[in-house]
């Protein structure tokens, strides 16, 4: 099986695997855990951020991000197809109480006049206040663009202003700064806080990491307890991060070039709507003609045939990773191509 239904498909290698067995532990509910509380710093530092506070998964980091920038009853700005609203089963409204506003339609980001003007004040005896506002880097749904900077940059210097807090869903955040060319922390500067992941690109089996403040990193440590994501020994999972930290990067841009090929061979298909162009990091999109199969019929075909994808809203999503090369990518369109056409 060519599996490209997602980026966290990967197994650890063998050398990821030979430095979470040689892991030095501790109980990380005691902060004693050695390994852990090393990548905290180190991604503290890479994200220019004050601390950082591992968790499981980034489910789990947007959800204590929201418990706890948030109160019940406010309102969150985020760009239309969030993760966090359409793919967590509801848990911002079950967690924290709050409701989304979703701005920009299918392009993955929204503009400063998009945000002012869908603000909520504070105070006012009808309205719920908007006290946050999020982006999402790259953007899943719109295919993993990856949002203009200076529009991150205006958007957040907008709602300094108005007071309200900004938060990054980061998860793939290192695909985003390979594909500018910029260090990471260039992309977390402009949000008060900010989370990355490990089990996506880099290919470790789990984790995810916070960032900001200290006083916020400290009150968002309270709520990872409270939704059940203090662990002990975890120094294995941060062994793994860090080894994907010093190993794995360089491989992002080699995933970026091989979902560029994949595309270009899935454009030239009659039966195919994509534009190569827009493919921009590890996430192809493409969506079939009228008059072709539905999305589940191509990938109900595909995958007879040795290809896993994901239907995807009125598409289907391919997502390049490690574990996959560029022969099995170019396989994988023909493959597809074929599904589509049948």
């Amino acid at each position: 099986m060519i599996d490209l239904r997602s980026d966290t498909v990967t197994r650890p290698c063998d050398a990821m695997r030979q430095a979470m067995a040689e892991a030095e532990v501790g109980d990380d509910q005691f902060g004693e855990d050695p390994s852990i509380n090393e990548l905290q710093e180190r991604v503290a530092d890479l994200l220019g951020k004050e601390a950082a506070l591992w968790l499981p998964t980034g489910t789990m980091a947007n959800q204590v991000g929201l418990r706890t920038l948030t109160r019940p009853g406010d309102d969150v700005v985020v760009a239309a197809g969030a993760h966090m609203v359409w793919s967590e089963t509801g848990a911002g409204a079950a967690n924290s109480g709050v409701q989304f506003t979703e701005l920009g339609g299918s392009r993955g980001w929204f503009d400063r006049d998009e945000f002012l003007a869908a603000r909520k004040p504070r105070g006012h005896e009808l309205l719920p206040p908007t006290t946050l506002v999020c982006f999402e880097d790259t953007h899943n749904r719109a295919g993993g663009v990856v949002v203009p900077l200076e529009m991150i940059e205006s958007v957040c210097g907008a709602a300094r202003t108005e007071g309200v807090t900004t938060f990054l869903d980061g998860a793939r955040l290192w695909n985003a700064a390979v594909a500018l060319d910029v260090e990471p922390a260039r992309l977390a500067a402009p949000f008060d806080v900010v989370w990355v992941a490990f089990s996506k690109g880099l290919g470790a089996p789990g984790g995810a990491m916070m960032a900001g403040p200290a006083d916020l990193i400290a009150r968002a440590r309270r709520y990872r307890r409270m939704l059940g994501g203090a662990m002990r020994q975890v120094g294995v999972f941060a062994a793994a991060a860090s080894h994907a930290l010093d190993h794995h990067m360089d491989d992002l841009a080699t995933d970026h070039a091989n979902a560029r090929a994949l595309a270009e061979i899935l454009a030239s298909s009659d039966a195919i709507s994509l534009d190569p162009a827009a493919v921009q990091t590890n996430i192809v999109f493409f969506r079939l003609v009228p008059g072709a199969p539905d999305p589940q019929t191509v990938v109900d075909r595909a995958r007879e045939a040795g290809v896993g994808v994901f239907a995807f809203g009125d598409g289907i999503r391919a997502v390049t990773h490690r574990d996959v090369s560029a022969d099995q990518c170019r396989e994988a369109a023909s493959i597809l191509v074929a599904a589509a056409e049948a």
